[in-house]
């Protein structure tokens, strides 16, 4: 039996009660992500998106973290494009290594039952 370990995340942020200045990101203005620029631009990693109530929302994996949590807010095929209201908190994991961020992302989809992944779903 293979045993795996959830990684704590490296970097928590959360949505601020008072939106930001309209500025150049939406994920800072309009969904009040402000700490979003603290998300490094060339790590990569895991990034899970939970609601207010610490319910998991999506599970995404990524090559260039910020490029792709920015993109889950503005992009039309997201996932998570009708709830993104819903996102109170992002998680991003540092995960490096491409094999290792597969099987966490599969991983923790299947053990915290991910609401919006869709693929990779084993429990249902």
């Amino acid at each position: 039996m293979i045993k795996i370990e959830i990684p704590q995340p490296d970097l928590v942020i959360t949505r601020s009660r008072q939106t930001g200045q309209a500025v150049e990101s939406d994920l800072s203005s309009v969904y009040g992500f402000t700490d979003y620029h603290k998300i490094p631009r060339d790590k990569g990693g895991m990034i899970l998106f939970f609601d207010a109530n610490e319910e998991l929302l999506f599970v995404g994996k990524a090559r260039k973290l910020r490029q792709r949590v920015k993109k889950h807010f503005e992009d039309n095929v997201s996932p998570i494009k009708n709830h993104r209201d819903d996102v109170y908190k992002i998680a991003v994991i540092y995960v490096e290594d491409s094999m290792e961020r597969e099987i966490y992302e599969t991983y923790i989809i299947n053990t915290l039952h991910a609401k919006y992944n869709i693929d990779k779903v084993f429990f249902k």
